[in-house]
């Protein structure tokens, strides 16, 4: 059974992806695999730098992932340019991992399920949420943006609203990571019986 695992940035996606790994779940990660795509000398970043131009890469030749990001999220013909490079080969490689992958469901991380139609390839959907005003507190501490800059990447991403409307499950990731990791247990033994029917 594939399950699809979203939020919004910050949300605490990779807090719910370790605790899934720490039951023993194979976690898919879609941001690992969009890494592994535009690693230099990939056919993917070849064609990103057709498209954009050489001020994407890096000294050593790599995908500049903030350049891009800025480039992107305040653009969105641009965004959507970028997305048809990446997305059919980063789908290709989770659906062939959880394919490959053991147990009784898999997990596949996908930041932008709802927006891609990913979640039209999975059997539930499982949302990382808390409250806005947390989504964007902690996405200034992490990527160390200014307020402007980080209303506008959440800006740029499906609503919360139309996120929840979309989930099977939802992890509540307002409090504290013990509160999170019991959450997800008690929601491995909800999956583990789903997937067992569909076996």
């Amino acid at each position: 059974m594939r399950v699809g695992l979203t939020g919004g940035i910050a949300s605490g996606k990779s807090a719910v992806s370790q605790a899934f790994e720490a039951l023993g779940v194979t976690v898919i990660d879609t941001d690992l695999i969009a890494r592994e795509v535009v690693a230099p000398g990939s056919p993917a970043l070849a064609e990103i730098r057709a498209a954009f131009g050489d001020e994407v890469l890096d000294a050593e030749g790599g995908l500049d992932r903030r350049r891009m990001r800025e480039r992107v999220f305040t653009d969105a013909a641009r965004r959507k340019q970028l997305e048809g490079i990446l997305h059919p080969r980063i789908r290709a490689a989770a659906l062939a991992r959880a394919d490959a992958a053991p147990g009784r469901y898999v997990v596949i991380a996908v930041p932008l399920l709802v927006e891609t139609g990913f979640d039209r390839l999975v059997d539930q959907v499982v949302v990382v949420d808390c409250p806005e005003a947390l989504q964007l507190e902690r996405l200034m501490r992490r990527d160390d943006q200014d307020e402007a800059a980080a209303r506008r990447i959440l800006a740029a991403q499906t609503g919360r609203e139309t996120r929840l409307a979309r989930a099977d499950h939802v992890i509540d990731n307002a409090g504290s990571l013990a509160d999170t990791q019991a959450q997800v247990a008690a929601l491995h033994a909800t999956l583990m019986a789903a997937a067992a029917r569909i076996c």
